[in-house]
């Protein structure tokens, strides 16, 4: 599992004209899931996630309940190192990918996040205002 961890002063997803997430003053966590990622991937990853001492005053959304905006992301695991176009292979298909999301924002909520989600297979416009800026990429 592989997330960009951004701190924001806002984020939003939209689809189709409709805003389906937003948050002011948290984490935008845009998160890619690989073929060998389990529940247990999901569970670490969110406890990294809402741990990681990444908000002013070396904080977490942990410590100040700080809002999560999670956004998947199959595209963090694009290989380009060939050519020009990049290669998804170590992207997991959505069968997998999808229930492994939904266990990382369940688990997020299961340790008090607020979390606000974009919307799996859809195409999403992503909006955020970083502050920082601070950006962490962190791989499991």
């Amino acid at each position: 599992m592989r997330a960009v961890v951004q701190t924001v002063g806002r984020a939003s997803v939209t689809v189709d004209g409709e805003v389906v997430g937003a948050i002011s003053d948290g984490l935008l966590v845009l998160l890619g899931v690989t073929h060998s990622d389990t529940a247990a991937t999901a569970g670490a990853m969110a406890r990294k996630v809402h741990e990681l001492r990444i908000l002013d005053d070396e904080r977490s959304a942990s410590d100040v309940g700080a809002p999560l905006l999670v956004v998947s992301q199959f595209t963090l695991y694009g290989d380009a190192r060939k050519g020009r176009r990049p290669s998804w292979g170590a992207a997991a298909p959505a069968e997998l990918a999808e229930p492994l999301v939904t266990a990382f924002v369940e688990a997020l909520r299961a340790r008090g996040a607020k979390v606000s989600t974009g919307r799996f297979r859809t195409h999403m416009l992503v909006e955020s205002v970083n502050v920082g800026p601070r950006t962490v990429l962190l791989d499991l």
